[in-house]
């Protein structure tokens, strides 16, 4: 199966990796020197506690509530897949585009997968009204969704949903008998989370669950430390049921305890990621590009079409692998630096992009190699014309 995802640093040489959505600040303080201090201890040479208790207890006290509503897996992915196995859904509904891993954990399933294409007319905003009349018109053909997906903001747009939609779409799933399940592991980049978090009314809705992770935040990919909310305790343990019992490893519990005592890091970093974002925005558009709203510390955005670039949806000259990556992708591979090409979202092409929040001075250099970039590709045109 061909890698769909950004980070792709081990198969090429890269020296810049903008592909993959990591906190510009990198990893916290406190969660290197814990890591550091576990090779003294036995942490390593035990097994973790299968029930992640004291990480469990923190969480609690983060988002105020019990921690009997709570569950740590290895990544979010983990949880998304451990959703598919032990609700065994029939038929699901995922916005396009998004994460490729609700619709993949579905299909292991035997489920089949609906699209709600968000509208690049819409500027890929989510369509609250036609999501719902999608839901309810299941339900009334008797063939109602099993599970619903949302990521919130958008993978790979960034854009995010109120709260109080999130609440419309939650009852409106609750009514129909459909689970709800919020991704927002980069809901923590927005200016205001609060605006936009469904985690206040899970206590309403036990057909809701919520998806985060340490990943991002906390710029632990590595470590692979991801959890879920959810009030309905039966579920949570029919999750226990079909997931490996130590699946998060003690290391990952040791510094997801460590970044939660780091309030300061969180703010810093919506600090960092607001600033640059905006700025980034300004010189991709400078650049030529078409910029999307993104409140994420991502940046989504279309290319205009370059010389090797037949159509939206064909083959280019550089890449006859299928779907064909753009212009602009290949352009800064040629310098070592990826970013994440969108064309395998369903709902994209080639024109569409995605690069990743870093400091000033790594997006500057960024924006040099995209300003090459440019140059090169109409300096192609150019000869193509001649």
């Amino acid at each position: 199966m061909q890698y769909q995802h950004g980070g792709d640093i081990y198969t090429q040489e890269i020296h810049m990796d903008y592909s993959a959505n990591l906190n510009p600040l990198g990893l916290p303080d406190g969660v290197r020197k814990v890591l550091a201090s576990c090779i003294h201890t036995d942490v390593c040479s035990v097994y973790p506690d299968s029930r992640c208790g004291k990480l469990r207890e923190a969480l609690g006290r983060l988002h105020e509530v019990p921690k009997d509503w709570i569950i740590c897996g290895n990544g979010a992915a983990d949880l998304v897949f451990g959703l598919a196995h032990g609700c065994m859904p029939r038929r699901g509904l995922v916005t396009a585009p998004a994460f490729s891993e609700y619709e993949q954990a579905m299909r292991t399933c035997g489920c089949s997968v609906d699209y709600l294409f968000l509208e690049e007319k819409e500027g890929f905003s989510l369509n609250v009204e036609a999501l719902l009349q999608r839901i309810i018109g299941a339900a009334g053909e008797g063939r109602p969704y099993d599970m619903v997906f949302l990521c919130n903001p958008n993978n790979p747009t960034g854009i995010p949903v109120p709260t109080g939609e999130i609440r419309r779409v939650a009852e409106v799933c609750l009514q129909s008998g459909t689970r709800l399940i919020m991704d927002e592991c980069f809901c923590d980049f927005l200016d205001e989370p609060e605006a936009c978090s469904a985690i206040p009314f899970l206590g309403e809705y036990p057909n809701l669950f919520v998806l985060k992770a340490f990943t991002k935040l906390y710029s632990m990919a590595g470590l692979r430390l991801g959890y879920g909310l959810c009030s309905d305790g039966n579920l949570l343990e029919r999750l226990r049921e079909v997931r490996q019992p130590w699946s998060v490893s003690g290391l990952a519990q040791k510094a997801g305890e460590a970044a939660l005592k780091d309030l300061d890091f969180v703010r810093r970093t919506r600090e960092v990621v607001g600033t640059e974002r905006e700025w980034m925005r300004g010189e991709l558009e400078k650049l030529g590009f078409t910029v999307y709203g993104s409140r994420a510390n991502y940046v989504f955005f279309k290319a205009f079409q370059g010389e090797g670039d037949t159509g939206p949806d064909s083959p280019s000259g550089r890449d006859m692998q299928t779907p064909p990556k753009g212009w602009l992708y290949h352009r800064l591979l040629e310098h070592k630096v990826l970013i994440r090409s969108c064309s395998n979202y369903p709902g994209l092409n080639r024109s569409f992009y995605r690069v990743c929040v870093k400091t000033r001075e790594e997006n500057r250099r960024l924006m040099e190699y995209m300003g090459k970039a440019v140059k090169e590709e109409n300096g192609a045109k150019r000869n193509g014309l001649e």
